[in-house]
């Protein structure tokens, strides 16, 4: 079997020359974004796409590039593979430092196999931390003041969201309740599991996110699917592929929505009070499909995974079919790309930054491994206007990438620190970066 996957693995470098494999010439990543992006007809493919970009990090004094108007430097630097944030009331800022847990279900077979190789290379292959690091205040260098490990033994944490004094911390296999006290720099109890959330042997998305609603009395929690198209089956993706809503004071929970193959970032509107969310699209479709996006979620509704995509686009793959839910199916707000991997989610609302971006959303997409040339690997802002969209991207922070297609750093999680500067959570180069204006000469 060893020599069956190695020989695999050298044919598939062979033909793709390590860097890719492709049958047709891209589209310019543009097409794929907006309300009503191109989509092509899709590549069925025996190799799919594979064009991963080595991680690499960052060099003493090196970092991205901000957009005209802003400045970027980090705030904090050599964590351990930092993926998400959260800032308290008070103004401390919460990092969870995590990684994918065992998946002994999901690495089996040549292509399982193939997918470790390929995220190993990407930089997703170190352990996990398992612990949530307060960062608090700023010196005269725009770096925290302070640092200090404030939640640990935690199992592949993710999104975090506080209601009164109670801190929801949501673990790949449940919802975590600890009590917390303003201003304290550690949490020595154990927590209360309020909810089970899917996980298990396969457990292919496992990143959980959680957000409360506007009253406290909910938490909205995002569950990926187990899969790229339902490939281990549809009991394997129970209550997946979906945004659950769980009663916060029984910790009872429904499917709020459904048909979202991989839900990440979640953030209210705030002229809508709308809640919305970014979802990665499925792959093996060619570069230019499936577009990842951002979109307003509706109760009840079904958004197509893994039957159909952007609306009624019916996926072939799957069988057996299901037409009756294809007709369901709604085509998302917004495109944010093929395989760009949009994660991080923030709506602004702050002062600090110059006043174009208020109400719009700023976006982390993490990058592509499966599209030439390679997309994402930036972080994005989307202009809204009435509570909608009303705009292309535009770019950020950029230079995740040099010139040799290696990863300096890969863009998660975004979130507003109290003064209204913009953090970013860098994955690959283990640095949270906080963007300001350009001071004045």
């Amino acid at each position: 079997m060893k020599r069956m996957i190695a020989t695999y693995i050298a044919a598939l470098l062979t033909l793709c020359g390590v860097q890719a494999c492709s049958a047709s010439p891209p589209l310019p990543i543009e097409s794929g974004m907006g309300p009503k992006p191109t989509l092509p007809e899709p590549d069925h493919n025996l190799i799919p796409t594979v064009n991963v970009a080595p991680a690499k990090g960052w060099h003493t004094g090196e970092k991205p590039v901000a957009a005209r108007g802003l400045s970027v430097d980090f705030y904090a630097k050599d964590l351990d593979h930092p993926r998400w944030i959260y800032v308290l009331p008070n103004g401390d800022v919460l990092v969870a430092e995590t990684n994918a847990p065992p998946k002994p279900e999901d690495a089996k077979g040549i292509k399982g196999t193939l997918m470790k190789h390929f995220m190993k290379r990407a930089g997703a292959g170190v352990g996990s931390a398992n612990r949530i690091t307060l960062l608090r205040g700023i010196d005269e260098h725009g770096v925290a003041r302070l640092r200090t490990v404030f939640l640990e033994g935690l199992n592949s944490p993710f999104g975090m969201a506080l209601v009164g004094s109670d801190l929801y911390i949501a673990n790949t296999d449940g919802v975590m309740r600890f009590p917390y006290r303003e201003g304290q720099t550690k949490i020595s109890e154990p927590g209360v599991k309020l909810l089970d959330l899917p996980a298990g042997p396969i457990n292919h998305h496992w990143t959980k996110n959680l957000i409360a609603s506007h009253d406290g009395k909910k938490l909205y929690v995002t569950v990926g699917s187990n899969s790229n198209v339902a490939e281990n089956g549809m009991d394997k993706e129970i209550n997946r592929a979906a945004i659950l809503e769980v009663d916060r004071s029984s910790g009872q929970s429904r499917i709020f929505a459904s048909g979202l193959r991989n839900p990440n970032g979640l953030a209210w509107q705030p002229q809508t009070g709308a809640l919305w969310t970014t979802v990665n699209e499925r792959d093996e479709l060619g570069n230019d499909l499936v577009p990842d996006y951002m979109t307003a979620v509706k109760d009840g509704a079904f958004y197509g995974w893994p039957y159909s995509y952007f609306g009624q686009h019916v996926d072939t793959r799957v069988n057996p079919p299901r037409p009756d839910l294809v007709a369901s199916a709604i085509a998302p707000d917004y495109a944010l790309g093929s395989h760009t991997a949009a994660l991080g989610l923030a709506f602004y609302e702050g002062k600090l930054l110059p006043t174009q971006y208020t109400g719009g959303a700023f976006i982390g997409q993490h990058g592509s491994w499966n599209r030439k040339p390679r997309s994402g690997y930036k972080v994005i802002f989307v202009p809204f206007s009435n509570g909608q969209p009303s705009g292309l991207p535009q770019d950020i922070l950029t230079g995740f990438l040099n010139t040799d297609g290696e990863a300096l750093g890969r863009p998660v999680g975004v979130a507003f620190d109290r003064s209204g500067a913009l953090l970013v959570v860098d994955d690959v180069g283990n640095v949270v970066w906080r963007v300001t204006p350009t001071p004045s000469k």
